[in-house]
């Protein structure tokens, strides 16, 4: 009578010298792990107040140099002195007289903003592609 032959992995369980091998190599490198923890990740036993105590020391204050004059700033300048508001424009009596159309009181511009967003073909063609908010505008 034949035998069956044996599967691959039975073969693998059978062979007691390669299983010997790999055990004695796992016990080799847990060894050197266990002797390099210290210096690889002994700060993560050290205390941390031992950790902050080089930046607890305060810095020595640098020097004030006096710049001349041409590398000096310049004091702001508001915008108003440059910018100009003028008052709102009548609200317009059509629907399409509201494109371009600007107010300065909040509450006018109500049919073109919903919860601070600006309602328009494009950012309705944009929400059906699932777009993100910032590429709207």
């Amino acid at each position: 009578m034949a035998q069956k032959p044996i599967s691959t992995g039975a073969a693998e369980r059978m062979n007691l010298v390669a299983q010997d091998e790999i055990w004695k190599y796992r016990l080799k490198a847990e060894n050197e792990a266990r002797q390099n923890w210290a210096q690889n990740w002994g700060f993560l036993s050290t205390p941390f107040k031992e950790l902050i105590k080089c930046e607890e020391e305060p810095a020595t204050p640098k020097p004030k140099i006096k710049l001349p004059e041409r590398f000096r700033i310049q004091p702001v300048t508001p915008v108003e002195n440059y910018i100009k508001v003028l008052p709102s424009p009548p609200v317009p009596k059509t629907t399409q007289g509201f494109i371009g159309w600007r107010s300065g009181v909040p509450g006018l511009n109500k049919c073109l903003e919903h919860d601070d967003e600006i309602r328009s073909c494009k950012g309705a063609y944009a929400k059906e592609l699932n777009w993100p908010k910032q590429g709207m505008h």
